[in-house]
């Protein structure tokens, strides 16, 4: 056996019925699994599915056998689950990926899992369990990690035989569990295998339950420190890929990645995506030493994957030929880490350990850094030492972050293409200057279908951008027929939907409620956008009109003249085109266009059409179906909104109180409130960031319908 496959085998496990079994007629043996830290176990949701619904109704158990015996677990997270009635039947689609808690096996030997998205081509080895040649044994085969194709990596040479789903996929070259083993896809005269890549994790992050992926990576790489720590007669991933590493490769070594990712397993996990991004994008700003400006390269969710995105960094164009600069970021955004945690997060983070880590990076920037970034290093760990002083004096290194404490996120939904279908992108604005593309769809969605195809978009999004306290704020730039679209109703996360990929039935909980399945307006500020003005340079009433919003105060004023602040209609004429510009031109720059009813098509969008063009940058109006006895109790709504706004700025937690006082019938009758309530807020100050034309591609054939 290679050394690689001695580590892999004492891993292995075979996922088998639990003795008198829940589904015996399936047969006892289901597939293969590894374990990626004491009695956790890794394998594809569609194995552990062979058991039927116990297994996902009530954690039934699963049968595991491995070197150390025979023993049961359950599964605690798993992406998809299986609709209701269709356990154990149907596709599964990626990631297909199961969690197991293994009792009784917390000496399990375990793999080590890669750190970020590998690059292909690649050699790789395949490892699982089967009993293609009729006796059950371990199999081992050798291919290529050869491209992508969506989320699935594809592998090519020696393909996943029948049972060997659910085994790790081995990089030959690095040493380290790149993927899991899904299937194979057949076609004519050609078969291509399917593997799902270990990033996957990130989806079971998402889930309810799934911060329990933390204390798996933390135990993962704190027990490889342990085997590193305490070598014994079987040989440890780290020495083995010590090994494979040619002699004087410059960059991070091996044992001091073991020991960098043991320290960061000991500290609080990061609060988000965007806090991890931003102290990586902080090292590489400050050791490339020029305007290199990648916020959001990757889903990130650990403090060991934002160490792995510096590895290689000597390799970013001329500025990055240095060898040294790999090691320079890494220590570097070690020790922001470290101070991040000593500095917010004082109450969660065990001060022994710190004080170890904080002394294995001093001793590491003494042996290995350059100069000026071992000075930096001491200046961070001095805040560690010493974080009262260093709360009261500030960053030490502000001048060295980001301008943006986070980032926000700009929805673009263009104007129909092939008849009702509407292209939609997902960016995000760093900085307020830096767009990092996030979801494009060029071919377009239905109405009804937008709120389901930017779901997940979103809520990536989302979490990309929130960092700290910065919560990110959703620029909605629309087409004028959708300003009604009810988008701060939207929720990433159904009630009590298990988070993946089932729904309803047995499975939901009706009183699970949290900051992700409330609706996006109840905690967001969503703005609204006018996407046809924002593709043109503004127009002086418009800046006009938004730098006296902006300082206030702010008033209301009838989006159209015939429906009034009584709620009634005057004399049953409608107003002209030309009278309405008439009337909201000469109003005040403050004046804020309020209207009891929607705006997306007949006189509403004809209004609003006068209003955009007047340069108004604020409209209030309802968009949900009422009668107009109900118009003056929403007019008065609206006066006091803005009334207590004061300026443009005050409108947003105004505007969430009172959509959070409407969705509750006690709170909205005791206090008057009514009706759906929507804002144009649509200033002229900010970069144009959404009006690209949107073109569809060329269709091959007959049109969508």
């Amino acid at each position: 056996m290679s050394a690689l496959e001695e580590l892999v085998r004492p891993s292995l496990a075979r996922i088998v019925a639990p003795g008198d079994g829940y589904a015996p007629e399936r047969g006892d043996y289901w597939g293969s699994g590894f374990f990626i830290a004491p009695g956790w176990l890794l394998t594809c949701a569609h194995v552990v599915g062979k058991g039927g619904a116990e297994v996902w109704r009530s954690r039934g158990p699963v049968g595991v056998v491995w070197q150390g015996g025979t023993t049961t677990g359950e599964v605690v997270l798993a992406k998809p689950r299986p609709e209701p009635g269709q356990a154990g039947r149907g596709r599964w689609e990626f990631p297909d990926i199961a969690l197991v808690r293994v009792h009784g096996a917390d000496d399990a030997p375990c793999v080590w899992l890669s750190d970020r998205t590998p690059a292909v081509p690649a050699p790789v080895s395949l490892h699982g369990w089967s009993r293609q040649t009729g006796t059950l044994g371990i199999r081992h085969r050798v291919g290529e990690a050869s491209g992508w194709d969506g989320p699935a990596m594809l592998l090519s040479g020696g393909l996943p035989v029948e049972g060997l789903s659910g085994g790790p996929v081995v990089d030959l070259r690095h040493g380290s569990v790149i993927a899991m083993n899904k299937g194979v896809k057949q076609s004519v005269g050609h078969a291509e295998g399917a593997a799902t890549p270990m990033t996957a994790l990130r989806k079971l992050h998402d889930m309810r339950g799934g911060d329990i992926l933390h204390t798996v990576l933390r135990e993962h790489d704190l027990h490889h420190l342990a085997r590193f720590n305490h070598p014994g007669t079987v040989p440890d991933w780290t020495r083995v890929q010590t090994g494979l590493r040619d002699p004087g490769t410059p960059g991070l070594t091996p044992a001091q990645r073991v020991h960098l990712y043991g320290h960061l397993a000991q500290l609080p996990p990061p609060g988000g995506p965007g806090e991890i991004a931003g102290l990586v994008q902080e090292a590489k700003a400050r050791v490339v030493q020029s305007d290199f400006r990648s916020p959001f390269p990757e889903d990130l969710r650990t403090w060991r994957e934002g160490a792995a995105l510096l590895h290689g960094l000597r390799d970013l164009g001329d500025k990055g030929s240095r060898p040294e600069l790999d090691l320079d970021a890494v220590l570097l955004y070690a020790a922001k880490v470290a101070r991040h945690a000593a500095l917010e997060r004082p109450g969660e983070t065990d001060p022994e350990p710190l004080r170890h880590f904080t002394r294995w990076i001093s001793e590491q920037a003494v042996l290995y850094a350059q100069p000026a970034i071992r000075v930096d290093v001491d200046r961070l760990l001095a805040d560690v030492r010493e974080p009262a002083a260093a709360r009261s004096a500030g960053p030490v290194l502000a001048r060295e972050a980001p301008a943006g404490a986070g980032a926000d996120v700009l929805l673009d939904i263009g104007e129909p293409v092939y008849g009702e279908r509407y292209p939609l992108s997902v960016r995000l604005l760093y900085d307020g200057r830096d767009v990092t593309p996030v979801y494009s769809n060029d071919l377009g969605v239905r109405r009804h279908e937008l709120q389901e195809h930017l779901r997940e978009p979103l809520a990536e999004a989302l979490r990309l951008g929130d960092r700290g306290e910065h919560l990110a704020v959703i620029e909605a730039f629309l087409p004028r027929a959708l300003l009604d679209e009810p988008i701060d109703e939207w929720r990433l996360v159904t009630d009590g939907a298990d988070g993946g990929g089932g729904a309803g039935g047995e499975y939901e909980d009706p009183d699970f409620f949290d900051e992700q399945s409330m609706p996006l307006g109840l905690r967001r500020t969503v703005l609204l956008r006018d996407r046809r003005r924002n593709a043109r340079p503004p127009i002086p009433e418009w800046r006009r009109r938004w730098t006296a919003a902006a300082r206030g105060p702010l008033s209301g004023i009838p989006l159209r003249g015939e429906s009034t602040d009584s709620g009634h209609h005057s004399g049953g004429r409608r107003e002209s085109r030309y009278g309405t510009l008439r009337r909201l031109s000469g109003s005040g720059d403050g004046c804020v266009p309020v209207f009891c009813g929607p705006v997306g098509s007949g006189a509403g969008r004809e209004a609003m059409d006068v209003a955009l063009a007047a340069g108004h940058p604020l409209v209030l109006w309802r968009r949900d179906g009422h009668d107009h006895a109900a118009c003056r109790a929403f007019h008065r709504s609206a006066a006091r909104l803005l009334s207590l706004a004061g300026r443009a700025e005050g409108l947003h937690g105004h505007v969430r109180d009172l959509r959070i006082g409407a969705m509750d019938p006690e709170i909205a009758e005791s206090e008057g409130l009514t009706g759906r309530i929507a804002v144009l807020y649509d200033p002229p100050d900010r970069p144009q960031f959404g009006t690209e034309a949107m073109r569809p591609p060329p269709l091959a054939g007959p049109p969508i319908v």
